[in-house]
């Protein structure tokens, strides 16, 4: 059977989260080697090296963040707006987001605000995705079901 809008979204969505945690693993360890001083690696990351990695690493997920949003902005037509409204709210805070560490140099160029407002804007935007969601399981639009119908073009 083939999978269904929700379930496709879910599989990108876990996907890109496994990812972030497996790249927020792998700097983990390599930011313990450097503090641990009985590793003697020395082709371990240097601060300002895991600085610009974990700067790339936010850059890249909130890309694909946004590119998600995108295609789910995109299949929501015909819900209730309140549901649409709360999506875009979601992209446009994933938008900023994104502008915010795309910009930043170092974590420097990042103030106290815009981090704490980033910490708001994505528990916002769990939290509406979680809605949407739930919504879902309850409320499948048929186009999802049997898909969108058009007439078929004649060859002339």
């Amino acid at each position: 059977l083939p999978l269904t809008q929700i379930e496709v979204f879910k599989l990108e969505f876990n996907q890109k989260l496994q990812e972030g945690q497996e790249k927020l693993h792998q700097m983990w360890l390599d930011w313990s080697r450097k503090c641990s001083k009985e590793s003697g690696d020395e082709s371990s990351a240097e601060p300002e090296e895991m600085e610009s990695l974990a700067l790339l690493m936010a850059c890249s997920i909130t890309n694909q963040l946004q590119i998600t949003c995108c295609k789910v902005v995109s299949a929501i037509q015909g819900l209730p707006s309140s549901l649409q409204d709360k999506v875009k709210q979601s992209l446009s805070a994933i938008e900023e987001l994104h502008a915010s560490f795309s910009a930043a140099n170092s974590f420097q160029d990042l103030s106290i605000s815009v981090l704490t407002q980033s910490q708001r804007k994505l528990s916002m935007i769990q939290e509406y995705m979680g809605e949407l969601l739930d919504y879902l399981k309850n409320n499948i639009p048929l186009s999802w079901l049997v898909g969108p119908f058009s007439p078929k073009e004649e060859d002339v």
